[in-house]
């Protein structure tokens, strides 16, 4: 069984040997996606919003198409396609509406979020107290979240610096990470 297996794993060994590049180039990439959000804040705003936009066009023309795909064997498929033209529908108005469109979206959509998660932290508090447990932190963390959210809605400038602040420092930690990986595949795997 041990000799069966030496095959295969001397060609994955060589595999990741050879394609470790692509992790450097992911790598890279990321650190300099993180430092441009940096370096040029408002551009990136302005990015974002198209990415937004971009996102909505792409996923909803997918969603139409696989709406098509299942229609033979999946009852609800229209759910599917209407799904994807609201989102064509949302990407062609943040396009016209660019870039106010796309923001107010972002900032909404995390102040959603942090609604909906302040609101379930709060129940989950609840029911740690009814079981006895300790749900004070539970309760404090659904609070803060739930006026966060306000907070959200109230100073959008606030928001997205926020967000893309977030962007930012998950691209750089996780090139950061990329490279270190990369670097430590290539010394570990070799040929």
């Amino acid at each position: 069984m041990a000799t069966a297996a030496a095959p295969i794993l001397s060609d994955i060994k060589k595999a990741y040997h050879r394609s470790w590049w692509a992790l450097v180039i992911r790598g890279l990439f990321a650190v300099a996606v993180g430092v441009l959000i940096l370096w040029k804040p408002l551009d990136s705003v302005a990015v974002f919003a198209l990415v937004i936009a971009y996102w909505a066009l792409f996923t909803g023309f997918v969603n139409i198409v696989h709406a098509f795909e299942v229609k033979s064997f999946f009852q609800q498929w229209w759910v599917m396609l209407l799904s994807g033209l609201v989102s064509v529908g949302f990407g062609i108005a943040a396009l016209m509406y660019y870039p106010a469109l796309s923001l107010s979206f972002a900032v909404v959509w995390v102040a959603w979020w942090l609604m909906v998660t302040g609101i379930l932290g709060v129940y989950g508090a609840m029911q740690e107290r009814r079981l006895g447990a300790s749900w004070g932190w539970t309760a404090a963390a659904g609070v803060v979240s739930i006026l966060a959210s306000g907070f959200a809605l109230l100073m959008p400038p606030a928001t997205l610096a926020a967000i893309m602040s977030l962007i930012a420092a998950f691209a750089l930690v996780s090139g950061v990470v990329l490279l270190i990986g990369a670097f430590k595949l290539r010394a570990a795997v070799p040929l």
